[in-house]
């Protein structure tokens, strides 16, 4: 199986023909792809999500719990971390690789981003990494749209992708490697998909070598205003 296919599967349920390895395989794979730099680029995603001590965090998509591990140690032992994924064999793997050390403990259970089993306002941190492009556009509307429904009002949010190289040659190399989900990745559309479902932007950037992402907050309800008089 091509490293393509393998990281293309990752957010979806178990492919035909992929062995209990596979989630092991595409943990390499993605220290390749990252030449080195990928624990500390996460561990900057973590921060940038704005999680406090003790938050309540939920990562959508988690696959292998890479982003869900650094999650919990930003929170502390006083925290909750969830990871929701469809793929039995990645959350089999999450779960082996749980190690609560100093931060909290990862809890994993199966679900799909567009219709979580969770209940409203139950996170006060929400993040998703290299999910969303996996998604058929028509759906990503209802995946934010889920997030927003299980932050409480005033949590955050982290939507973080994959940023295609700006180089032909480059695009090329990442779309005989990861795939034409990655490669043509339109990471210029996230803002508008944050805001229709109801997010105030709090901020975007990069994080190299090849992360974008986008800060938003769900608006705490309006005041109501006193009568005059």
């Amino acid at each position: 199986m091509s490293i393509g296919r393998l990281m293309q599967g990752k957010p979806h349920a178990d492919t035909p023909g992929v062995t209990i390895g596979a989630p092991r395989t595409y943990e390499l794979c993605g220290a390749f792809c990252f030449a080195g730099r990928r624990n500390r680029a996460f561990s900057r995603l973590a921060v940038l999500s704005g999680a406090e001590t003790g938050d309540r965090v939920l990562d959508v998509g988690c696959g292998t719990g890479y982003l869900t591990r650094r999650m919990a140690a930003a929170v502390g032992p006083e925290g909750t971390v969830t990871g929701v994924d469809p793929s039995p064999s990645v959350l089999a793997y999450a779960r082996r690789r749980n190690r609560a050390g100093r931060g909290a403990a990862c809890t994993y259970r199966e679900g799909v981003a567009e219709a979580l089993d969770l209940p409203d306002g139950s996170f006060d941190t929400v993040v998703t990494s290299l999910m969303l492009h996996h998604l058929p556009e028509e759906l990503r509307p209802a995946a934010l749209s889920e997030m927003w429904r299980v932050l409480r009002p005033g949590g955050r949010l982290l939507v973080v992708e994959f940023r295609p190289p700006r180089s032909a040659v480059g695009r090329h190399l990442v779309h005989g490697g990861l795939g034409h989900a990655m490669s043509h990745n339109r990471t210029d559309l996230l803002d508008d998909f944050v805001t229709g479902a109801g997010f105030e932007l709090r901020g975007s950037g990069d994080v190299r070598p090849w992360l974008t992402y986008v800060q938003g907050v769900r608006p705490l309800p309006e005041k109501p205003k006193e009568p005059l008089g």
